[in-house]
């Protein structure tokens, strides 16, 4: 197994994946945000101007939530906002722009409960029933655009920070001359890379890993790749996640069949750190992915 991490050892790691955490994300250029606040802010008057200020009937609303980029605005109406998932268990519908064309009663009901969860601070003339002032419109096409850039902003965080590192594991493999195969479902390790091979996500028993390694003494090594941007956040997608599905793989493959290891980068807390690796969950760096093909290549011997 890799050699477990010492206290000392995790805080100067975990100290070090937060600079750069911090490094990157003060160079993030603001175009990004201002460009999804623009094309929301667009959108938002759309939505506004087709629905006559929210006081349009029901035939006009069911016109608006079956268009995709118009329900999406419709959605951060509320407050809070109403996420996919959410709204489909409450309107008992299904969000697609087929679907609510076709069945206006579903149309109508996701339109009722946005419309009776709407933000009364940003909608007050909804409330009040009667028109809004221009300063009033202005002031709620501009605080719902930033709402709704600012969350378009995390997820492209999310998905580039998973992606990105997803990617540097790849090549940190490939370039230590493990080759890449075809992706996979692995019910039985018979099925996994051999060694000296890796794929890229795949379900391994009964849950995906993001990468997928042959060791070289025939050992399967699943690797999560882990981006956190808060220490509470790290929680979730360290120890509850990951270390689930670490104790998962062992149970079914076997303790000395699977290694599980989780590559991280972002904001951890040390004691989550200790917590995971006693699990079991075997854990390296995104900024020192040297040690990880160091320690593959000791399994030759």
């Amino acid at each position: 197994m890799p050699p477990p991490w010492t206290e000392e050892e995790l805080e100067a790691a975990r100290t070090e994946a937060i600079e750069l955490f911090r490094k990157r994300r003060t160079e993030e250029p603001v175009e990004d945000y201002l460009e999804a606040f623009d094309q929301y802010q667009g959108v938002l008057e759309e939505l506004l101007e087709a629905t006559v200020d929210l006081t349009a009937d029901a035939g006009t609303m069911v016109g608006v939530v079956s268009e995709p980029k118009l329900l999406e605005a419709f959605r951060y109406l509320s407050g809070p906002p109403i996420s996919e998932d959410d709204l489909e268990v409450l309107a008992k519908a299904v969000l697609t722009p087929i679907r609510l064309k076709k069945d206006k009663a579903m149309a109508k009901r996701v339109a009722d409960v946005v419309i009776h969860a709407l933000d009364p601070r940003r909608f007050p003339w909804v409330v009040g029933g009667r028109e809004p002032t221009e300063a009033e419109r202005d002031a709620a096409v501009l605080a719902s655009a930033a709402l709704l850039a600012t969350r378009r902003l995390e997820t492209k965080r999310r998905n580039e920070g998973k992606q990105g590192q997803e990617g540097t594991v790849k090549k940190a493999l490939a370039d230590a001359g493990i080759t890449e195969v075809e992706t996979r479902k692995i019910p039985v390790l018979t099925h996994a890379p051999g060694p000296g091979q890796f794929c890229g996500e795949s379900l391994l028993g009964k849950r995906k890993a993001d990468v997928i390694v042959g060791l070289w003494d025939s050992r399967t090594l699943p690797i999560e790749c882990k981006v956190s941007n808060s220490a509470t956040n790290s929680v979730k997608r360290l120890n509850d996640t990951t270390v689930s599905k670490a104790v998962s793989w062992r149970r079914q493959f076997g303790e000395s069949q699977v290694v599980p290891t989780a590559v991280l980068s972002g904001v951890y807390k040390l004691h989550n750190l200790t917590a995971a690796q006693e699990s079991g969950l075997n854990v390296f760096w995104a900024h020192d992915l040297p040690q990880l093909i160091d320690w593959i290549n000791s399994t030759k011997a």
